[in-house]
């Protein structure tokens, strides 16, 4: 039960993102070079850890490093949704598939499949991949024009620094699940372990609000349930 609770809290901040990516205010403004270039990395990255997950899940030999592979699946698959949609509206086209320089590294990687090796070698990838990628999130917000791509940015930087606080280190620190959900104020904020603040994302349109309250509610169900 307490599994299902977390997932289905989880959940509930990746709808509500996606629901942030697909808003559309009418005052953004132009696509620039700096945000049509973060949108074209980020899916791209989005895919690589997808296929990293993936393959983590299938050639891992620890169980702490195939639940955080599953969890690089599920995250980036639902962030990449809402970032698809964005691309889409903002006229902006995406590459379909990951870099180069990370499939020749996810190649590297499954190379050692089944071994020890195999998790050393996928955890520091993943712990160097994620600080380039808080990197990248990081110029977006400080440096975009577009509000939609910068809420973009801000949306993801939660998710990926709990990725990084999973493989910091090159070391697997196991799958870090939000202990509470609260929604108020037109806000939802995850909060995972004590000391990992997932983020605040700021929701627009009743319909994202409602439906995250929806999946709010029935987690605090279960978790009264659990009682």
């Amino acid at each position: 039960m307490r599994t299902m609770r977390n997932q289905l809290a989880t959940t509930a901040l990746l709808i509500a993102a996606t629901g942030v990516l697909c808003a559309s205010p009418a005052s953004a403004a132009p696509v620039g070079d700096q945000d049509a270039s973060f949108v074209r990395t980020g899916h791209r990255v989005d895919l690589a850890e997808i296929a990293a997950g993936e393959d983590a899940r299938k050639n891992a030999t620890t169980a702490c490093v195939k639940a955080v592979g599953a969890a690089l699946v599920r995250d980036h698959t639902q962030l990449d949704a809402g970032l698809v949609g964005l691309a889409k509206e903002l006229g902006v086209p995406l590459p379909d598939s990951p870099a180069p320089e990370d499939r020749r590294k996810l190649e590297a990687v499954r190379a050692k499949a089944g071994t020890p090796a195999y998790d050393t070698a996928w955890l520091a990838d993943q712990a160097a991949g994620h600080t380039r990628a808080l990197a990248l999130i990081d110029e977006e917000i400080a440096r975009g024009d577009n509000a939609q791509v910068v809420a973009a940015a801000r949306v993801a930087r939660p998710v990926i620094a709990m990725h990084l606080d999973m493989v910091r280190g090159g070391t697997c620190h196991g799958v870090a699940e939000p202990k509470t959900i609260d929604a108020g104020s037109g806000r939802l904020a995850a909060v995972a372990d004590d000391h990992l603040v997932l983020g605040t994302v700021a929701l627009t349109g009743g319909a994202v609000l409602a439906g995250a309250g929806l999946w709010l509610l029935v987690a605090r169900r279960r978790n009264n349930a659990d009682r």
